[in-house]
């Protein structure tokens, strides 16, 4: 019975249009982590506002009504994950600085290889029908972009050097948005039945979310590089002051 529990889409079955808004996640064990990572992001210093915003993106993604959707779409899953790999782990990195420059390489080939290998049809379909993967692949998404946005964000990287991995970042998931967005066929069974009831085919979803990964997501992308600039060229100014 304890093996059964883990059996299914932890955020439930797809919704419909009908009754997405009564979705939410309520689950208690998420919400105490949810807590507890508030508590430790409280306790950092000089990142309050950055921090709190990263916990309220981390709750639009697991509390909110996106994670049911999530269960039906292949496009909102991809708002899902881009929240957690260019919106939260950036911030998280904000919160959690590196203390030194280090190469940047193998943080960049990881957080890579994850992304893409959790997009793989086989990996994708098994995290949405258990609980138990579906936590290792948000968990392992989370963790190596936040690696590698602190080595991105590290104090004293070279601004040309950290936009150039910024740019890099996204042409890798520009890359796989693309892949998805031409495919000729869907690719994901956990997606075959939900998307016509929002009035979707599958592969018209499967191209939305290519899209959305290919084009949208540079937004947050683009954010982190104006904020690189605008720090160098306070930098710079201090230092001709």
């Amino acid at each position: 019975m304890l093996n059964d529990a883990w059996i299914g889409t932890y955020c439930g079955p797809a919704p419909g249009p009908g009754d997405l808004w009564l979705r939410w996640n309520l689950d208690p064990i998420l919400l105490v982590a949810l807590f507890l990572l508030s508590i430790a992001v409280a306790r950092s210093r000089g990142h309050g506002a950055r921090g709190a915003l990263s916990i309220a993106v981390l709750a639009l993604a697991f509390v909110s009504p996106l994670c049911a959707l999530s269960s039906a779409l292949f496009s909102a899953r991809v708002v899902h994950h881009v929240l957690l790999v260019a919106v939260a782990a950036p911030l998280l990195a904000e919160v959690w600085p590196a203390r030194r420059v280090r190469s940047a390489v193998p943080a960049f080939i990881v957080s890579t290889a994850v992304l893409w290998a959790w997009h793989a049809p086989l990996a994708y379909d098994l995290a949405l029908g258990h609980v138990g993967v579906y936590w290792v692949m948000q968990v392992s998404l989370l963790a190596s972009a936040t690696w590698f946005w602190r080595e991105v964000l590290a104090p004293d990287r070279s601004p040309i050097e950290a936009i150039a991995l910024i740019v890099a970042g996204f042409a890798q998931m520009g890359m796989l948005g693309a892949l998805l967005t031409f495919a000729p066929d869907p690719l994901y069974a956990a997606h075959a039945v939900a998307p016509f009831a929002w009035g979707l085919t599958p592969l018209a979803d499967q191209q939305l979310g290519g899209l959305l990964m290919w084009v949208p997501a540079g937004l947050p992308y683009a954010v982190a590089g104006v904020v690189v600039a605008r720090r160098s060229w306070a930098t710079l100014r201090a230092g001709a002051a």
